[in-house]
């Protein structure tokens, strides 16, 4: 798979993935102690919001800001304590779920690695 460096996230991905992806982070998400009490509110609604940021953050259509409005992650998470190990905790179950998804070991890692520097840019205690 030479240069697939080229192609989006979203495009190597696609919409049945990036669902995929989202079920099973909030599958591993809601068992772990660290950071499901973070997650208030209605699932559906979370995993709804988190589908469209993930589109648009890979590179496909603009959903969460023609839904939400601009993103500003880092401002909508400040209400929630994120600490280095909820932090921590996060990315372990994002990885976890980027398992459940059958891709090759680049894409894998080329999908995690689009996470640490955005999860770090939540920490804010």
């Amino acid at each position: 798979m030479e240069h697939q460096e080229i192609d989006s996230l979203y495009t190597v991905l696609g919409k049945e993935k990036i669902k995929k992806l989202v079920d099973s982070f909030y599958g591993f998400v809601y068992q772990d102690p660290e950071i499901a009490p973070l997650f208030k509110g209605d699932i559906e609604v979370i995993k709804e919001k988190q589908y469209c940021f993930l589109t648009q953050f890979f590179g496909g259509p603009r959903l969460y800001i023609e839904k939400y409005g601009a993103p500003r992650m880092r401002m909508r998470h400040l209400p929630h304590k994120i600490d280095q190990k909820a932090m921590e905790a996060w990315l372990n179950c994002m990885q976890k779920a980027i398992g459940t998804l059958n891709l090759s070991k680049e894409v894998s890692e080329k999908l995690y690695n689009s996470f640490p520097k955005l999860a770090q840019h939540m920490v804010n205690h």
